[in-house]
């Protein structure tokens, strides 16, 4: 697969599952809102969250090339066996057209080697 790391660093934010979805929410290149009955999740670029939100920062993404046809079987699984592989924690979202990929900053060149050594190349 050919993956691509995106620019800027990113926030994972859990809100109260009633919450509006705040305007810094949808700033960026890349940000992504899913709401359960239990929290509002929200994946933005790390500069935009207010200080005192609950948070977890410091994550890189890379963004699977798509489209990827909903037929294919294993796209994820190919992903993320590498990186499980070498302890290295990820977060993972799927949008209609493609997949990304969301690692620590500080495992992102450990990332990089684990992805390229089971053959998927890494651009950006």
């Amino acid at each position: 697969m050919q993956l691509y790391a995106l620019d800027d660093l990113y926030a994972v934010v859990r809100l109260e599952p009633d919450a509006d979805i705040p305007p810094w929410a949808r700033t960026g290149h890349f940000w992504s809102v899913t709401r359960s009955d239990s929290e509002l999740s929200v994946v933005c670029p790390q500069e935009q969250v207010p200080s005192d939100a609950s948070a977890e920062r410091g994550w890189c993404a890379f963004e699977v090339a798509g489209p990827l046809d909903f037929s294919l079987t294993g796209i994820v699984a190919s992903l993320v066996t590498p990186l499980a592989d070498e302890d290295i924690p990820l977060f993972v979202l799927s949008t209609f057209e493609t997949d990304y990929l969301l690692v620590r900053e500080h495992d992102l060149h450990r990332s990089v080697a684990a992805l390229t050594a089971a053959g998927h190349s890494v651009d950006g």
